[in-house]
């Protein structure tokens, strides 16, 4: 259903709003460049800093730009159950193929209360669900037992797993079942965790790379480990250089260096630091983006 490279889509900012007209133009080349899904407003969409409205403006224009030419999982999450059904419908209604879900981050439910959370947004759609696990953003971790449990509902089919633990891919195939889909949400684990039993990745440095992520993917999936290990050498100092600072600053900037998008992105966050820019310069270069 899902798999192979799937860029976590960056929103493009211009004055300060969402710059839809760059956002239709990204949509389109990621096809040309054979990006095998789109996952607009998760963290790396800025979802924390746009309002309700622009989250869901942000979903009806990827959906009719891609217009069922590949995927579009659109970030429905929330800590707030009652929004994140809000976002699944609507997503559901503008006509997504699936929904991302991130864990309730901040208010740290138990496995118990994951487990209620993600039911009752699963019950209030239609949509496949694609569990967002990330510790280390939401200070919960769903166990491995517990998505064994969601994983029984009809409609919650995989995990974009950001733990880090590769051996996490191997226990999720005994509590999941192996038609479980697990999507790697680190970059730079992506070729291990594919050989673990992953289908593909949600991928930040997918927004500036995406060919040399989707042919990676590939390749992993063609059985051809050696030749996605080649092209995960090509993109290794990329993808550290981007997560140098927090992703989506280092991706925005990698962007406006191949004339992409503009850097521009909303407080909190800041543009990257000049030694990061240094790097990411260099780990463009390195995969042969820039000259």
């Amino acid at each position: 259903m899902f798999k192979g490279s799937m860029p976590a889509l960056v929103t493009p900012f211009k004055d300060g709003a969402v710059d839809f007209d760059t956002l239709k133009q990204l949509v389109d080349w990621h096809v040309d460049q054979g990006s095998h899904g789109l996952v607009p407003v998760g963290t790396t969409g800025e979802s924390p800093t746009l309002t309700h409205d622009e989250h869901e403006e942000v979903i009806l224009c990827v959906v009719e730009a891609a217009a069922g030419r590949i995927p579009v999982i659109a970030g429905a999450g929330s800590n707030n159950t009652d929004e994140a059904v809000r976002f699944m419908v609507y997503a559901q209604t503008v006509g997504a193929d699936g929904a991302l879900v991130v864990t309730p981050y901040y208010n740290k439910p138990t496995q118990a209360g994951m487990i209620a959370h993600f039911k009752a947004v699963h019950d209030a759609a239609d949509l496949p669900i694609i569990i967002y696990n990330i510790p280390g953003r939401s200070a919960v971790d769903m166990s491995p037992e517990t998505m064994g449990e969601l994983a029984k509902l009809p409609r919650i089919v995989g995990v974009k797993d950001a733990t880090g633990d590769l051996a996490r891919v191997c226990k999720q195939r005994i509590t999941c079942g192996k038609d479980f889909i697990q999507l790697s949400g680190e970059d730079g684990t992506a070729h291990g965790f594919n050989a673990q039993g992953g289908v593909g990745m949600i991928s930040v440095t997918a927004n500036v790379a995406p060919a040399l992520c989707a042919q990676m993917q590939e390749a992993r999936l063609a059985g051809d480990y050696a030749a996605a290990l080649d092209l995960q050498d090509r993109l290794m100092p990329l993808h550290q250089a981007i997560f140098l600072e927090p992703g989506l600053c280092g991706a925005k900037y990698a962007m406006s260096r191949v004339g992409l998008c503009a850097e521009d992105m909303r407080l909190p966050l800041l543009p990257v630091t000049e030694p990061v820019r240094e790097r990411i310069d260099a780990g463009l270069r390195h995969a042969g983006l820039l000259n």
